[in-house]
């Protein structure tokens, strides 16, 4: 084989690689299995805010005034990201997800269960966060599966969440407008699913 067709199927195979990165925000919002899926951006435990770049299909810090933005408070209290093949706006905004789990990366797409709906108002608008937990019991960090189990067992965790995603980011004006039960989390995810 000569050295010029070597490096020519090195470079095919380069491009192929590259070309083949996956498409998160694509992926359909329920697998093959009828679960719904989520795709982690931000890490539980981090401080930089992290976003998945449809463009590039890569994971980027999301900048705000030419840096990367890092959260100016306590770090995510939970993984943060979005429910894939879901649209909320004109922008292409997915419904966002909050994954109660040990910390896992950027990129991860989880099976979950959601088991309430977090409402708050934002810049005037209203704001809604899918609060989840995985599908598999093993992966939980809080042992529940619907709202009335989230409200009488974790009623601490519901506190936090409120407090932090009020907080959280002081150029955005948050106010807390309610907690709504899993059968409300399905009906805004069936609502904005791209179809």
């Amino acid at each position: 084989m000569t050295t010029r067709l070597r490096y020519t199927l090195l470079l095919l195979q380069f491009v192929l690689l590259t070309s083949c990165q996956t498409d998160y925000a694509g992926l359909p919002t329920y697998n093959g299995k009828k679960q719904l899926q989520a795709v982690i951006e931000v890490p539980a435990g981090s401080a930089t805010k992290l976003h998945y770049n449809r463009q590039t299909r890569k994971f980027e810090a999301e900048q705000q005034a030419g840096q990367d933005r890092v959260v100016n408070f306590l770090p995510y209290p939970a993984n943060f990201g979005f429910i894939p093949s879901t649209e909320i706006n004109a922008q292409k905004k997915p419904l966002e997800v909050v994954v109660l789990s040990g910390s896992v990366e950027a990129g991860t797409v989880l099976e979950v269960i959601p088991v309430g709906v977090l409402q708050l108002e934002t810049n005037g608008e209203l704001d809604h966060k899918i609060i989840a937990v995985p599908a598999r019991p093993s992966e939980r960090t809080v042992n529940v599966s619907d709202y009335n189990s989230f409200t009488a067992d974790y009623p601490a965790v519901k506190s936090i969440l409120q407090q932090w995603f009020v907080y959280h980011n002081q150029t955005a004006k948050s106010k807390f407008v309610g907690w709504r039960n899993e059968q409300f989390a399905e009906q805004e995810i069936q609502r904005w699913m791209r179809l």
